[in-house]
């Protein structure tokens, strides 16, 4: 028997069914070869094999991001743009403070923030377009909004994107306009956001340093796959080059942006483990905390429904109708292609049900995982209808850990806030289910995730729909094997089983062991990708 290169002693959370926990992995040429006990495992240390020691420590599988956008938050994250989030800047002066500090810094190339948002920055001013062009006169000014569905934008910013009074609004997308038809200063969705800060991008030489750093963050929160779930191929030549070179250290799974042309040059088996497009990305509504999702009930009549710019009493809308999205759905589902899509309302989920069960009626497939993103407002039978269909659910759990206490006190009332993320009614109902972030959205922060699924508790401390709360090991596998099911990649990553790659991360305790608020607060000592560390401490002691 050859040796291994790498032999891990210790507790090993395995997240395999038929042996969930070990005392020692072993690996070599970056794949796992033995799992099991100690004195099993041993057999594969030889001269050469790197051995360590986890002490009290856990090594489970690498962490998963099953809906993220790392290419684009290599940028927002960069020196490029300024983070004004509410995780990084609260009070509402502070962030006024920093647009002023940007515009009076960045001058003529413009000034670029990401994170606002009148919700958790109480007190933030009106974003008009006079307030926009009264801090910035004479240089290009754009704000993202914390959810990167909505950007404000300065005259000077709409002039230099070559927007016009008769600039047409993109297929799902709209800019703002007031009652002569001139623009506002708003931009909604990612069809008229884009436009305004790809500017922000700079010296397109720098992106790859920019994208390395991405992997940086991504490994220190023991993540080695993450999604990118609004994919657009002008990324294609930078990534596979990077690949190339060995210069990822997390593997990457695309959907691409569907387009007026509703075609790829991708066929659906391309790439390789490291870097593959995996589907097509497609949207029903928006978001929450501006007002554009498809809901069968209303916002409250409340100051913060006022504050985001809701008129009470709307139900939101859908930006795209059910015959575009046949349209689309039809255009690439019969290809081979899985289909994502983001939907947050009711009403939009049912819309999109409609048309997965379509399109599946018209082209069977046994194993499409036809996605449903974020579905904040899913209902039971949804769920139920979901299960039979075999369309899974990638849940944003994490927002009930920041917008937890607004989402029922002001924005939908008990009834329909309590079960925000019903991660609980998904499972119960049989649907396979992940958890993410959405970053930047919210921060990489995957153990916080399953602390919050586990939990559901809020900012100020309640717990919000105690029914939807999931077990530890369902909150598990929901950001390890069934985020890779979800993305098609279950068979080589999620677990550590014999064959599958050596992608894992070292956390500082077994989290099925501690009280499952702690969880989010577990250290990450290390992260391995094909039995590589990427990240943290050496855990090599001979």
């Amino acid at each position: 028997m050859s040796s291994a290169d790498l032999v891990i002693l210790g507790t090993v959370m395995t997240v395999d069914e038929a042996k969930p926990t070990a005392e020692a992995i072993a690996v070599r040429d970056g794949r796992i070869v033995a799992v099991g006990n100690r004195s099993e495992v041993e057999d594969w240390i030889g001269p050469d094999t790197q051995v360590g020691n986890l002490g009290d420590g856990c090594v489970m599988p690498g962490l998963i991001e099953a809906h993220g956008h790392p290419l684009m938050e290599a940028i927002v994250l960069s020196d490029r743009m300024v983070d004004i989030r509410p995780v990084t800047v609260r009070n509402a002066e502070d962030v006024v403070a920093a647009v002023r500090d940007a515009v009076a810094e960045r001058g003529d190339d413009g000034a670029y923030l990401i994170g606002w948002d009148a919700l958790l920055q109480d007190g933030l001013p009106a974003p008009t377009l006079a307030w926009l062009d009264s801090m910035a006169p004479d240089t290009p000014l754009v704000i993202v909004h914390n959810s990167g569905h909505l950007c404000y934008f300065n005259s000077v910013a709409g002039r230099r994107a070559g927007l016009t009074l008769d600039t047409p609004d993109p297929t799902g997308a709209r800019y703002g306009r007031n009652e002569n038809g001139e623009l506002d200063g708003t931009a909604y969705e990612t069809g008229a956001v884009f436009p305004l800060v790809r500017s922000a991008i700079g010296d397109e030489e720098m992106y790859p340093s920019m994208l390395r750093a991405e992997c940086g963050r991504l490994n220190a929160a023991g993540l080695t796959t993450c999604s990118e779930m609004a994919f657009t191929p002008a990324f294609r030549s930078v990534l596979d080059g990077m690949r190339d070179a060995g210069a990822l250290t997390v593997r990457i799974r695309t959907y691409e942006v569907s387009n007026p042309a509703l075609k790829t040059d991708m066929v659906p088996v391309n790439g390789d483990d490291m870097v593959r497009q995996v589907g097509i990305k497609i949207w029903v509504d928006g978001s929450p905390w501006i007002g554009n999702i498809d809901l069968t009930f209303p916002y409250l009549d409340t100051p913060e429904v006022r504050t985001i710019g809701v008129t009470p009493g709307s139900c939101g809308h859908a930006n795209y109708t059910k015959d575009q999205l046949r349209e689309i759905v039809g255009a690439y589902f019969p290809l081979g292609w899985p289909m994502a899509c983001h939907v947050q309302g009711d009403a939009g989920v049912d819309t999109i049900l409609d048309v997965y069960e379509e399109v599946l009626r018209e082209h069977p497939r046994e194993d499409h995982r036809l996605r449903l993103e974020h579905v904040g407002a899913m209902r039971p039978d949804q769920c139920e209808r979901a299960a039979r269909l075999g369309v899974t659910c990638s849940i944003f759990v994490d927002q009930v850990h920041y917008w937890g206490d607004v989402i029922v006190d002001g924005l939908f009332g008990p009834e329909h806030g309590s079960h925000w993320m019903p991660a609980g009614t998904a499972l119960a109902a049989g649907v396979r289910i992940s958890f993410h972030n959405d970053p930047p959205v919210t921060p990489e922060e995957p153990l916080r995730n399953i602390s919050v699924a586990i939990t559901r508790i809020t900012p100020s401390g309640r717990v919000l729909g105690p029914e939807e709360r999931v077990s530890v090991d369902q909150a598990i596998r929901a950001q390890t094997i069934d985020a890779a099911y979800q993305l098609f990649a279950d068979d080589i990553i999620g677990s550590l089983e014999v064959g599958k790659y050596a992608d894992m991360v070292v956390l500082s305790a077994d989290p099925r062991t501690v009280p499952p608020e702690q969880i989010a607060d577990l250290e990450v000592r290390a992260t391995f990708l094909a039995g590589q560390q990427v990240y943290g401490r050496a855990l090599v002691t001979h």
